[in-house]
């Protein structure tokens, strides 16, 4: 379907902000101002956007950068003659929603609900949704400046002179986003008001209005960020982990308590997977999957139709000449105990879970944060809940002390130049079973890609910390097409920023000098030190 994405408008899906007030113009009635829709309609509009569930704008958003970096998802859709972001030639035009969504969408609908609730609520406290909205409006930031580097964060209020806007760098950026999760921690943890829990009531996609959980996420994404910088900055991820972890709010560590955004209607995924062809399963999963005896792979994957690989779990690799034609080797899937993320009815897209709290806390205690437990029993723990999450309890006994089992290799029968054969330094020899007398990097590359496989599909979170850490080993692309930009061998760090954000409003030149290096893809991030 996206084969003509280049030529598809990237259309703003909001308006300005003043257009979004206008939408009520002439019908504040009683009725309206009751039910709150002035506030409920952006909480509930900024939580969908997280990743939005129009189909095509996800693809540009995240599956064609993030998923695919990640070694979750791969595509057998020849974009662009075969020269695109997969091969690392950067299609500006598509990756300039992933700004887009955060500053046009999710930051207009901010604007939007701190406007209305002081103009026709006045004198109503409304902390905890506004605590909410933050938290949403964290994450979408995250995932920008998890992308580019630079974000417009703390400074989108207040423009600079002549109207330009700074970036936060992203040292600075992660550091405002602690200190919002900390408000909005104190925030949750508050008596709520009539009003204000109305408000989230009937707008929460995610919780159904249980504040304390909300308290729970926030606090978890503060233990997210410490682990993230934990290379960059070791006392500021030393000091924001011992805090969460020791903080009243708790974490997500049930899965009766992970963070799913309900769309209502079909996956974003739904379409691009199952109708247009263009998403298959990634060649790195199913070569892990494959290699682990991995019992939630039928959940993750279907098998291929292909006469090379009939019936079997087989992705198709990353950067590689697709002319041989891939459209039959596996699909992705995601029917978990939760339900089906990829649903052509109510798809769910993945926020935060138990299993990404606990192997948070196994890294914590390998690197010796207080508060953190044991590190086998929170690895382990991160297993179980994952396999809980995927209705495949019953296999843990069998994974969890599998102390044999390794990466499959990868077999391309199409053209066996792709092949990564044993021995390749490309497969990972880390197994499952938890060994006490390895050494730190060896329990680090064992938690990095059981957690990995656990965060399963949220490729933009996968992506992320596979850079940060190096693990899981995935493969490299055999096509590189970035002009010397972006190293074979290092692979992709970031996303340059697009033309579109170039301009006379957003202070770019400033947002390249945060960066520290040129706008290209091979420049690494902040937190990615090690």
């Amino acid at each position: 379907m996206l084969g003509t994405i280049g030529l598809l408008p990237l259309l703003n899906c909001t308006g300005s902000f003043e257009e979004i007030d206008s939408e009520y113009n002439g019908v504040y009635d009683e009725q309206l101002l009751a039910d709150f829709a002035l506030l409920t309609n952006p909480l509930r509009q900024i939580q969908s956007n997280l990743q939005n569930p129009q189909n095509w704008i996800y693809q540009l958003q995240t599956n064609l950068n993030a998923d695919m970096y990640s070694g979750f998802f791969s595509t057998a859709t020849r974009y662009n003659g075969g020269i695109n972001n997969t091969t690392y030639f950067m299609m500006d035009g598509w990756n300039e929603r992933i700004m887009l969504n955060q500053l046009e969408d999710v930051n207009q609908q901010y604007k939007n609900f701190k406007l209305n609730a002081p103009k026709y609520y006045p004198g109503i406290d409304f902390s905890q949704s506004l605590a909410v909205l933050n938290i949403s409006r964290i994450l979408a930031a995250q995932k920008v400046s998890d992308a580019h580097g630079p974000v417009i964060y703390s400074k989108f209020e207040t423009p600079g002179a002549n109207g330009i806007t700074d970036f936060d760098s992203q040292q600075d950026a992660y550091n405002h986003f602690v200190t919002d999760l900390n408000a909005a921690i104190v925030a949750l943890q508050k008596p709520i008001g009539v009003e204000d829990k109305a408000v989230i009531s009937k707008s929460d996609l995610v919780f159904g209005g249980n504040t304390a959980n909300w308290a729970k996420l926030a606090n978890s994404l503060k233990l997210r960020y410490a682990i993230r910088v934990s290379y960059a900055d070791p006392a500021k991820a030393k000091q924001y982990a011992e805090e969460a972890l020791a903080s009243s709010a708790g974490l997500i560590d049930d899965t009766s308590e992970n963070a799913l955004v309900s769309y209502g209607k079909a996956s974003p995924l739904f379409d691009i997977i199952y109708s247009w062809g263009d998403c298959k399963i990634g060649a790195p999963l199913m070569a892990y999957m494959n290699g682990y005896n991995d019992p939630r792979i039928s959940l993750y994957a279907q098998p291929a139709t292909d006469a090379g690989v009939l019936n079997q779990y087989v992705g198709v690799r990353q950067g590689v000449d697709l002319s041989p034609g891939y459209g039959s080797y596996s699909k992705a899937a995601a029917i978990s105990a939760n339900g089906d993320y990829f649903s052509g009815s109510n798809g769910k897209n993945k926020i935060f879970t138990a299993a990404e709290a606990w192997f948070l806390k196994a890294e914590a205690a390998i690197r010796g944060y207080a508060g953190a437990g044991d590190a086998e029993t929170n690895y382990n723990k991160g297993i179980s809940v994952s396999l809980e999450e995927w209705g495949k309890a019953g296999g843990y006994d069998a994974y969890v002390n599998n102390s044999t089992s390794t990466e499959a290799p990868y077999i391309d029968p199409k053209n066996h130049s792709n092949d990564i054969l044993a021995g390749n330094p490309q497969l990972s020899t880390i197994t499952i079973k938890w060994n006490a007398t390895d050494s730190f990097e060896r329990k680090l590359e064992r938690i990095m890609t059981q957690k990995w496989i656990a965060l399963y599909p949220d490729g933009a979170e996968a992506w992320a910390e596979q850079r940060r850490t190096g693990y899981p080993i995935i493969f490299k692309n055999v096509l590189n097409d970035s002009q010397g930009t972006i190293s074979t061998d290092a692979m992709i760090r970031r996303i340059p920023i697009p033309s579109k954000y170039r301009n006379s409003t957003l202070n770019y030149v400033q947002a390249v000098q945060l960066l520290g290096g040129p706008d290209t893809g091979g420049t690494k991030l902040w937190w990615d030190k090690k």
